[in-house]
């Protein structure tokens, strides 16, 4: 079974999320457990924490279909040693609000060399941050998201995803999040069938599906290879609809929350209905 729904706000408290997800007939979500362009915020509230789980039964989605994303601040590869004790800091604080509120995965973004350290460095510090934050937590999954290869971003490869994912201690809490903009970015081409074939059979063969926790499915404004993470959306950009209509029928996408983080957010209902015809 898919589980369809769009990264929504959080404007007001978490606990208006899941009322921002039923709006649009969502069946997972995304968010962010607090304000993403700062490194700390005030503490959850226990009325807040009670609300939003009371209001993710009301709206009929699992933790299982849960997707919150971290602070885009955060680099748990930064090449300096204070502003990577920063990112590990506010990356721990992130998990500790997912535990508060009974979720099980927190997606974020890997890291950056900045172009001071090599690329395996920067792989070595990530892989290390999430034992560090692992070993401080319990019950959350860190879900490494692919990235387009921007700058000197890593993980756009899947083989660097692996790499991380090799040196992490406890396997059964690490995953991965496919975004289609990013790994059509990257390079992956998802726009015809053999192609779009021979990316996940590349991902089974080198990370495998046991680990993909969940999808951000975008189009994108910028041709395959682009190294430009530039969202589009659903059949409005150079992937087209094809690609989405494949993940739909295929089981191996079954269970897992697929967001939308597609520019337009009043198409978001409208895009998750379009995705639900399609498994037809």
């Amino acid at each position: 079974m898919k589980f369809v729904g769009a990264h929504v706000s959080a404007s007001g408290g978490v606990e208006n999320a899941p009322i921002n997800a039923k709006a649009i007939n969502a069946k997972a979500f995304a968010l962010f457990t607090k304000n993403q362009r700062q490194w700390h915020s005030a503490p959850l509230t226990e009325s807040s924490i009670e609300a939003f789980k009371k209001n993710c039964i009301d709206a009929g989605i699992s933790a299982d279909h849960i997707l919150p994303h971290d602070s885009y601040l955060i680099n748990l590869g930064h090449p300096s040693d204070e502003g990577l004790e920063k990112s590990r800091s506010s990356f721990l604080e992130e998990m500790q609000r997912c535990e508060q509120l009974g979720l099980k995965l927190l997606n974020f973004h890997p890291g950056s060399s900045l172009k001071e350290i090599t690329t395996e460095q920067c792989l070595n510090r990530i892989a290390e941050s999430i034992n560090i934050t692992l070993d401080k937590t319990k019950g959350v999954c860190a879900v490494i998201e692919n990235t387009a290869g921007q700058g000197s971003n890593v993980g756009n490869q899947f083989e660097e995803l692996k790499f991380i994912i090799d040196r992490v201690e406890d396997k059964s809490r690490v995953g991965i999040c496919i975004d289609t903009c990013h790994a059509f970015a990257a390079g992956y081409d998802l726009c015809w069938q053999e192609s779009w074939q021979e990316t996940f059979n590349k991902f089974e063969q080198i990370i495998g599906f046991n680990y993909l926790k969940g999808m951000h499915l975008n189009d994108s404004k910028k041709g395959v290879g682009s190294k430009v993470d530039r969202h589009e959306n659903l059949g409005n950009g150079e992937i087209g609809i094809n690609a989405f209509e494949w993940i739909m029928k295929d089981p191996r996408f079954d269970n897992i929350p697929l967001i939308l983080e597609t520019p337009d957010e009043t198409l978001w209902e409208k895009e998750i209905k379009l995705l639900y015809s399609l498994t037809h």
